[in-house]
């Protein structure tokens, strides 16, 4: 009656295609910041715009996982709560 959850792992090839597509992505964000026909400190505001962008998606993906782990823990908790009570549980007995 135990439904234990297949713990979900990436494979390589997944992790590296993510890996890659972020490097592809922060590359090219900024060579086009330092390719662009501005002043240094318009360069500069934009740089540190996509490094804050950059950390802020990092922290809300962490803050969803954590959340998500979270509640898989309380959903076991209360899994196993009810397999005690279940368990024990015994219907011919008189009240």
């Amino acid at each position: 009656m135990s439904d234990t959850p297949v713990k979900q792992q990436s494979t390589a090839a997944f992790y590296g295609q993510a890996v890659a597509s972020f490097a592809v992505a922060l590359g090219a964000t900024a060579i086009g910041i330092f390719s662009l026909q501005a002043d240094a400190w318009v360069r500069a505001f934009l740089a540190i715009a996509v490094l804050y962008l950059v950390t802020s998606a990092f922290t809300l993906s962490k803050v969803v996982r954590d959340r998500q782990e979270a509640g898989q823990i309380v959903q076991r908790v209360d899994q196993a709560r009810l397999e005690k009570l279940l368990a024990e549980h015994d219907p011919l007995q008189k009240l």
